[in-house]
């Protein structure tokens, strides 16, 4: 980074919005010494991080898993601490457990339609040879294999990248890494491309679901996105406290470092004089002078003039057909039977294309979702489970929460086939009024405004969408994006990625107008778990 020395004392900074990715540039730009004011509407940190209150107990109501830790841990060591010392990790040895429909009939037992992801890519193999055969557990080791490739080149040449451009990407890459992309087969979708890795249906459905991280359909999502399988070889961790607790970490780091922290305020208007940013006003009628703002929304609030006119210029829009997925949550705090639960549970249907083609095309709640279920009193043992369980049950839904409200019955209906499912797999729930708060899109809308209630920003969909997504930079001097609608992207990590990227690059844009020259950054984000030998 630059050296704050060089940079005006009276450098002000806004972040507005409290996600991971302007928590992390709060934190990062504070360090340096910057005078750094973070502005949230919301009455606590976290954004899509967030916890809920549901019958006197706390869950997470967005994001559950935890990845990349090395991007926590570069995060941690520039500020002078560590992963370590700041947050209790448990590493999971079960990634996820699965299960499935399967045969209709008074002789159908569940457990023949089960399988756990793990840890031990060895024991995955085991264990999918033992589902779907060996032939399948062979080929799951050259999927692992190919995930890695790309991960690889595309961690450095793309990912934690300045500039998301095709051409720039094409430079980082050189031919070896061109020539590893190109074998995927260069428009392929990630549906098309796990055909040749997964001749059983189930195994299929199990990876295609890695396209939904990123809010889009597996028929429609690029082939690189099979990187997300290496992430979660990497490691997946669970947070004790949950997720919600790593909101707070970084907001308690940024406050230590000096950055003031305003939540329950929003933001109205950024404001520029002479053609650049100057400050920005709150909803009380306060004006925060700035000669910088980090702006973590979704970049669409800005394309939507909701941030003021001179602000809709930073971000291109979004077309409500190009939004990524939303979601129908339950959290519940309600007695579980009959199926072992660990941390990360996915129940899938019979007919997957049907549920994207309902949320995309008909834009209808899926009639055979899948669903996911995080067990947040659960590890890698379902043993000791308590005799009501913390637990978030998500469908992928229309992004429309602005245009279509859902209706009690559609809820309702939804609700009664994810439970039918469940039970179908083998897991009982029965939860009560009381035992349950329920998530809409338009609730998501209204928390995240101009999304529809799109949880990723755009949805990536086809092999350069990718490079559509905008960065750091924006077109209004003095204005910088971060969070899961920019570039590298949606999920934990990448959001917490941008943060790095636009406290960089706004770093050295002061600098440079500081010393009248381009300034020089020095550090930038880290890659180095990315290659062979930091990852074994």
């Amino acid at each position: 980074m630059a050296d704050a020395a060089v940079l005006k004392p009276d450098a002000r900074v806004v972040v507005v919005g409290a996600g991971v990715g302007g928590l992390v540039s709060a934190l990062l730009l504070a360090a340096q010494g910057l005078d750094v004011t973070l502005v949230e509407a919301q009455d606590t940190p976290g954004g899509k991080m967030r916890r809920l209150w549901v019958d006197g107990a706390p869950i997470d109501g967005g994001p559950t898993v935890f990845t990349m830790r090395w991007v926590f841990d570069r995060i941690m060591e520039r500020v002078g601490t560590s992963v370590a010392a700041e947050l209790k990790l448990q590493p999971l040895n079960i990634l996820a457990r699965h299960a499935w429909r399967g045969r209709a009939g008074a002789d159908h037992d569940p457990q023949r339609d089960r399988l756990d992801l793990l840890a031990d890519k060895l024991a995955s193999v085991d264990a999918i040879a033992r589902f779907a055969g060996p032939a399948e557990g062979r080929r799951y080791l050259d999927f692992c294999a190919e995930a890695q490739r790309v991960y690889q080149r595309l961690a450095a040449a793309h990912i934690a990248a300045q500039r998301p451009g095709f051409w720039q990407m094409v430079a980082r890459l050189g031919p070896g890494g061109l020539g590893a992309l190109a074998a995927l087969g260069p428009f392929a979708t990630l549906w098309q491309r796990l055909a040749h890795h997964c001749h059983d249906p189930r195994m299929h459905q199990l990876f295609a679901r890695y396209a939904t991280y990123c809010g889009t359909s597996p028929f429609s999502a690029p082939a690189t996105l099979m990187l997300v399988a290496h992430v979660e070889q990497e490691g997946v961790w669970s947070v004790e406290g949950g997720m919600h607790e790593l909101a707070l970490v970084l907001a308690r780091l940024a406050a230590a470092r000096g950055a003031r922290l305003i939540y329950g305020q929003r933001c109205e208007r950024i404001e520029t004089r002479h053609g650049r940013v100057s400050g920005v006003w709150l909803q009380d009628g306060r004006r925060l002078p700035a000669q910088a703002v980090v702006f973590n929304g979704d970049a669409n609030a800005l394309a939507s003039g909701l941030l003021g006119e001179p602000a809709r210029s930073a971000a291109p829009s979004t077309p409500v057909k190009q939004r990524s997925l939303s979601a129908l949550t339950w959290a519940l705090n309600t007695p579980t039977q009959g199926f072992d639960l660990v941390r990360h549970n996915v129940f899938f249907d019979a007919d997957y294309r049907s549920e994207f083609d309902d949320v995309f095309q008909a834009r209808r709640l899926p009639r055979r979702g899948t669903v996911y279920v995080c067990a947040q009193d659960r590890s890698d043992s379902a043993l000791g489970a308590p005799v009501s369980e913390r637990l978030l049950c998500l469908v992928n839904a229309s992004p429309d929460g602005d245009l279509r409200p859902l209706d009690a019955s559609e809820i309702a209906s939804c609700q009664t086939r994810s439970l039918a499912l469940l039970q179908h797999c083998g897991l009982s729930l029965d939860p009560q009024p009381h035992q349950t708060l329920i998530t809409t899109p338009t609730d998501f809308h209204r928390m995240f405004p101009a999304t529809g209630g799109a949880l990723y920003g755009a949805a990536s969909n086809g092999w350069m969408s990718v490079f559509k997504r905008p960065g750091a930079t924006t077109p209004v001097p003095g204005l910088f994006l971060a969070g899961g609608s920019v570039h590298p992207g949606p999920g934990v990590p990448m959001a917490a990625m941008s943060g790095c990227l636009a406290a960089e690059t706004l770093l050295a844009h002061l600098a440079s107008t500081s010393l009248s020259r381009r300034g020089v950054i020095s550090g930038g984000t880290s890659t180095r778990s990315a290659t062979t030998a930091d990852t074994a």
